[in-house]
């Protein structure tokens, strides 16, 4: 692993043995490129190169990577060297299709419809020797194994994530290999680089999110000559059967995503300096120069070097002293050598891998460990509790700190864990794919109406009729409801209100939730700034919702003027500042960098501590982000340092995608977007996935039982005929408010608790007029205009110059 290279660079042992090596071959270079482990290993195989005598022999496979060009110049770095690209193409035939429950698909999956998919998948193994069952999500791993271990029995079906002890998964991988196992379930923990044996089938349970995740995981089927891949994929929800669609489709093309390669990581580079400064002397000039033949960081400016060694050279001044100086940086001479406790260190807290504080779970009295639970889980659970990991049911005896001591519950029910922050966001390839069907589906309903559409998605899609009815009764519905459909060149605006009266905004646009969630955090940040209120916000792949209060009022097309290209990343930064996602990767990039440790004194280090470390370190380089919110006077003002930047670009890049918004919002002050806004009396169906979206989804931190969403009521199903109502204004409705609004005649008999008209007489007149008393009306007047207080206590004010017009 990139994790294990850089220790064996970092140690004297490690380094004796490299230096003879010739060829380094990287497997399943795609799966690194794209995040800083890839660019963790670039700094580590120039390291290598700079230590081997001769010049090293690079080797990179993959069978789903583009650019192919980009992928060679990664792995040769950024030295022009004499690189021979194979390119035997990724496409082969394949048994792909979808497979649909019994019962319609909703926004969340009803228990009849899990039940539906276990049996469907229960069947399927059982017809095949061995299957892989692949989901996105731990929980779900957990979930499903367990259902499907009921219907064929618990010795022929487990669980295997990251989650797991490592003994257990090869464990599993082994009985797989032996035929032990009918079906395997797994997350992207066994999608990569393990042989896993003859597999017959492989299965996914949602969508993948990329077109290259799901060539790879039905790649793992159907080894040998003459043999066909097959995979089966299991739509969850509505717009997930969309997707599902779309990624068929992308696939039948020879599509695949694109890999970006992060430019830079600047925490990664400092962990990477500490690691070679600490086996000797080096000029700066020189290891400058290696670091920029590593292909992410060819472009790396001297001063931005300079500002990461100084960093480590001088370290942080806190309240307990200097602390994460670990080199001595000679100015004059720009020589660097090591501190005492670099190598330690390094070694100990290398590797680009983020911390996510899970606990680890003991089995006793073996002290075996068994895997790991989510700290949350851990520190909400209570001795006596029984919940399941790796197909197995444990009862919790001890919860301590970091651990928790566990004995086997023998089957008893058990509870299914959680885990944070897991779920894969939607690649821009896949997103552009869903735009396609999008509009694909929106021409042949306006050219040929249903039969169009069911004869296009049948005949030519080869979706199972089933698949294709569902489809097509979900987009015909939406289009009914909305007038289009939304795509990549039509944004659509959705506005309702809820049981309390409250507004919700709902913009329909397919983009991918990294671009929605960088629209959705500014637009919420302009929203709170133009009214004053704190909002609501969540983004999915296909859609943001912003909740408002019952007193805010707007032009609904004027939402699409808030954000300008040219100053939305400045409000994106303000606005991240203030999210739960800065502090959670100024940690991760802190512990990266080595200026927070993982381990100290050969333990790891407490969850609470790398927190209160990560927090003065904060307090020290970036003093705004930690003030009182009484004593900030404008805008947070964001300092020049390399932790704070690096942590900005992440949340701007990989978490969200700024650059497809500034180009996004380009597009819009162009006029190359169409704009729809629509007015309706009930969500319309394709906002109802967002509208129940799942805590990783939410802009704010509001949690999940105080969400505004959940006052809407919508209906679960809907024809085409009534999603055309839902825009309608109804006649009735305003004749009827037509009519309670217009003026009473002026006749004292027909006085009443409804509206009265105060006729010609002027304030003082009224005021001696025996017949109007006190209870009934009290009047005011200031020459031009007469306030009436009514008996219902309303107050009506009445010009003077319109009364004849009125009456």
């Amino acid at each position: 692993t990139p994790e294990s290279l850089y220790i064996l660079l970092t140690s004297d042992s490690g380094r004796a043995m490299l230096s003879t090596v010739k060829t380094v071959i990287v497997d399943e270079i795609h799966a690194v490129a794209g995040n800083k482990r890839g660019a963790h290993l670039a700094l580590s195989l120039e390291r290598l190169a700079a230590l081997c005598p001769t010049p090293l022999t690079r080797v990179g496979i993959s069978a789903t990577q583009k650019p192919i060009e980009a992928m060679a110049a990664f792995l040769t770095g950024s030295i022009a060297a004499p690189c021979t690209i194979v390119d035997t193409g990724h496409q082969r035939r394949r048994d792909l299709a979808l497979e649909m429950p019994d019962s319609p698909l909703e926004s969340i999956m009803a228990n009849e419809v899990w039940s539906e998919t276990y049996d469907r998948l229960a069947a399927l193994i059982a017809e095949h020797r061995t299957t892989l069952i692949f989901v996105n999500t731990r929980r779900l791993a957990e979930r499903a194994a367990r259902h499907l271990a009921e219907r064929l029995g618990e010795e022929l079906v487990t669980a295997h994530h990251g989650s797991l002890a490592r003994k257990h998964r090869l464990r599993a991988e082994e009985r797989l290999k032996a035929g032990e196992l009918k079906a395997l379930v797994a997350t992207a923990s066994l999608e990569l680089g393990i042989d896993i044996g003859d597999v017959d089938l492989v299965c996914q349970l949602g969508s993948p999110r990329g077109i290259a995740t799901l060539v790879q995981r039905v790649g793992r089927s159907g080894h040998g000559l003459n043999r066909l891949p097959k995979g089966r994929l299991f739509p969850l929800t509505r717009d997930d059967l969309v997707e599902c669609a779309a990624l068929l489709t992308a696939v039948e093309a020879q599509q695949l995503d694109r890999i970006t390669v992060p430019p830079a990581p600047l925490d990664v580079l400092a962990q990477q300096i500490v690691a070679e400064v600490s086996n000797g002397e080096w000029d700066l000039s020189a290891l400058l120069a290696i670091c920029r033949r590593a292909y992410p960081y060819r472009d790396l400016t001297e001063e931005r070097f300079r500002q990461v060694v100084d960093m480590l050279a001088r370290g942080f001044a806190t309240q307990r002293g200097r602390r994460g100086a670990y080199l001595h940086f000679d100015s004059v001479n720009d020589k660097l050598r090591p501190r005492r406790a670099a190598r330690l260190t390094a070694i100990t807290n290398g590797g680009a891998i983020p911390d996510q504080f899970d606990y680890d779970v003991v089995l006793i009295p073996d002290e075996l460990p068994v895997g790991t639970l989510n700290e949350d889980f851990a520190f909400e659970s209570l001795p006596g509790d029984i919940f399941q990991l790796g197909n197995t049911s444990y009862r919790i005896a001890k919860v301590d700190t970091g651990r928790v001591y566990v004995e086997d519950a023998h089957g008893q029910p058990p509870n299914i864990p959680f885990w944070f922050g897991e779920a894969p966001g939607r690649s821009d390839e896949l997103s552009q794919a869903v735009s396609d069907l999008r509009q694909a589906a929106a021409d042949r309903l306006e050219s040929g109406g249903n039969a169009a559409v069911l004869a296009w998605l049948t005949d030519e899609l080869a979706l199972p009729q089933a698949a294709a009815e569902q489809l097509l009764e979900y987009l015909a519905t939406a289009r009914a409801a909305l007038g289009v459909l939304p795509t990549q060149d039509r944004i659509v605006l959705e506005r309702f209100f809820d049981e309390g009266g409250d507004t919700h905004l709902v913009v329909h646009s397919p983009y991918g939730s990294r671009l929605n969630r960088a629209w959705g955090l500014a637009l919420r940040k302009r929203f709170c700034r133009r009214f004053n209120f704190e909002l609501q916000a969540a983004a999915l792949e296909d859609t943001i919702v912003l909740s408002l209060g019952a007193t805010h009022s707007f032009v609904l097309k004027e939402v699409m003027g808030y954000l300008s290209s040219k100053t939305v990343r400045d409000v994106l930064t303000q606005a991240l500042l203030a999210a739960p996602m800065f502090p959670t990767h100024w940690r991760w990039n802190a512990t990266t960098a080595l200026a927070v440790k993982r381990f100290r004194n050969g333990k790891k280090t407490p969850p609470q501590f790398q927190r209160n470390d990560a927090e003065d370190l904060m307090a020290v380089v970036f003093p705004d982000q930690l003030a009182c919110a009484e004593n900030l006077a404008g805008e947070r003002e964001v300092p020049d340092h390399p932790l704070v930047q690096q942590t900005i670009d992440d949340c701007l890049h990989s978490l969200m995608d700024v650059v497809g918004l500034e180009k996004l919002l380009r597009r819009l002050e162009a006029g190359d977007l169409e704009v729809v806004c629509c007015e309706l009396t009930t969500p319309s169906p394709l906002a109802q996935e967002v509208l129940n979206a799942r805590p990783y989804a939410f802009l704010d931190d509001a949690p999940a039982e105080e969400r505004r969403t959940l006052a809407v009521q919508s209906r679960r199903y809907m024809s085409v005929e009534q999603a055309s109502e839902l825009g309608r204004l109804d006649s009735d409705a305003i004749a009827r408010v037509q009519a309670e609004a217009w003026p009473a005649p002026r006749d004292a008999d027909e006085l009443h608790d409804g509206l009265v008209m105060v006729g010609f007489m002027t304030a003082e007149e009224m005021q001696r007029d025996q017949g109007w008393q006190p209870w009934m009306a009290q009047l005011q007047a200031d020459g031009r205009l007469t306030t009436v207080v009514l008996p219902s206590g309303a107050t009506l004010w009445v010009s003077m110059e319109r009364l004849p017009e009125l009456m």
